[in-house]
């Protein structure tokens, strides 16, 4: 299963400065948001898992998009991965 991630709004300097990912996720498990979320942090998260997850939640302040939806709408960490799903994490917070 092939997943587009995408960071933007500050996050993508926890991830190397990278914004975008396509990653391959085995696709004879199932892969819920919950289980991506650790697998981003074991896998992509280079420097303060603080400012990108608190507890198995994203931290508030990060607007998280399922294809474009907000994933309040499809059911957050339980939402279980489509083949060709476009992930994206927009930091809302800013420093000053």
């Amino acid at each position: 299963m092939e997943v587009s991630l995408n960071f933007s709004g500050g996050a993508e300097l926890l991830f190397g400065k990278i914004k975008q990912h396509t990653i391959s996720l085995p696709a004879e498990e199932t892969w819920s948001m919950k289980k991506l979320l650790n697998w981003i942090k074991d896998n992509l998260l280079k420097e303060r898992p603080e400012l990108f997850l608190q507890g198995d939640m994203v931290r508030p302040g990060i607007l998280v998009l399922v294809n474009n939806a907000d994933w309040e709408l499809v059911g957050q960490l339980d939402y279980l991965l489509q083949n060709k799903d476009e992930i994206v994490f927009i930091s809302t917070l800013h420093g000053g």
